[in-house]
């Protein structure tokens, strides 16, 4: 849950979130939990957050009845969890911008924690709006390329409601603005489209490569870090990701 930095980094988080399945699953109920909570409703139809929180589960193949079971949970009151959202933002090595958006019921453990990892792994913890005005919120979908036609995927997202249009390797960029996320979602669903990534991101304005092998390092280890984190939900940052080539 991390993001967003070219589809080479989501590729990356993607294969390390397919073994850590339960730990996602969590995080994401965690999220619709505290949806229905601020929104004040378990209807989807009523709740804009819940209802893109709920795309954001079916990306994440979270199984239809987990999200059944939180929502009916939620609504009762049967879970009684007290979360309270931050946001962290800092430096990684290299001036990397990073994002570290939090749901803690304990302010000072998490604050020191996510604190903990910049200090070791090369960064520096900043104050709010230190790199915020480098990133963007916008709805994300992303859907694998193949065997779709690139004019005809642009066509069906601009007709809908998109604002923006790319293609990566392997798959296409879709961007929203926020208010049109679920829209846009909702219809090209309609039309068949299945998404792997499906949510509401702080896209960053530019990116920035580190050549320095240690300073690569120790980048991935902080954002290792923080994802591992229990508190943590979200991470975005601007750095430019390369996979290394593969030798033939």
């Amino acid at each position: 849950m991390s993001g967003h930095s070219k589809w080479s980094t989501i590729k990356n988080k993607k294969a390390k979130n397919d073994g850590a399945r339960a730990k996602i699953f969590t995080k994401i109920g965690r999220e619709l939990i505290v949806a229905i909570k601020e929104g004040g409703s378990a209807d989807p139809n009523v709740n804009s957050k819940l209802k893109d929180c709920i795309a954001k589960a079916k990306a994440n193949n979270v199984p239809n009845d987990n999200i059944e079971r939180i929502i009916k949970k939620a609504a009762s009151d049967g879970d009684q969890s007290k979360y309270e959202a931050i946001t962290y933002e800092g430096y990684g090595p290299g001036g990397i911008a990073v994002i570290v958006e939090a749901l803690t019921d304990n302010r000072n453990r998490t604050a020191g924690e996510v604190r903990h990892y910049f200090d070791k792994f090369g960064g520096n913890l900043g104050t709010q709006g230190c790199v915020s005005f480098m990133f963007e919120r916008k709805g994300v979908l992303i859907t694998e390329s193949d065997g779709l036609e690139e004019e005809k995927v642009m066509e069906d997202a601009l007709e809908n409601g998109a604002s923006d249009f790319q293609v990566e390797p392997d798959v296409f960029e879709i961007y929203t603005e926020p208010e049109d996320f679920s829209a846009v979602n909702d219809a090209l669903t309609k039309l068949g489209y299945t998404f792997i990534e499906a949510e509401i991101e702080m896209v960053p304005g530019n990116y920035t490569k580190l050549e320095d092998e240690e300073q690569i390092l120790k980048m991935q280890k902080l954002l290792d870090n923080l994802e591992d984190n229990d508190d943590v939900q979200n991470v975005w940052h601007n750095w430019e990701y390369d996979e290394p080539e593969e030798e033939d």
